[in-house]
C-alpha cells in the first residue's frame, strides 16, 4: 500500500494523469469552420472542410497555408 513517504507501490489511477480523453485532448484539429493563414504574407481564406489548410497555396504569394 503507498504511503505518504513514496516508498510503497504506485497506486493506479491516482497519478496527474498526461491523457487528455479519446482524442487525444491537445490536438489541433480545430474542425470544419475557421480560416487558412499565408505564414509569409498574412493572407486569409476560408476553410473547406475536408482539405487540410497545409495542401492549400496562397492566392497571392503561392506559400502553403497554415491553420489559423
Amino acid at each position: 500500500m503507498p504511503r505518504g513517504d513514496m516508498t510503497g507501490p504506485p497506486q493506479r489511477g491516482s497519478g496527474k494523469g498526461m491523457g487528455g480523453g479519446r482524442k487525444g485532448g491537445n490536438r489541433s484539429g480545430a474542425g470544419p469552420g475557421g480560416e487558412c493563414i499565408c505564414p509569409q504574407c498574412g493572407n486569409k481564406v476560408t476553410h473547406q472542410t475536408g482539405t487540410p489548410c497545409y495542401n492549400i497555396s496562397c492566392p497571392k504569394c503561392g506559400t502553403k497555408m497554415a491553420r489559423g
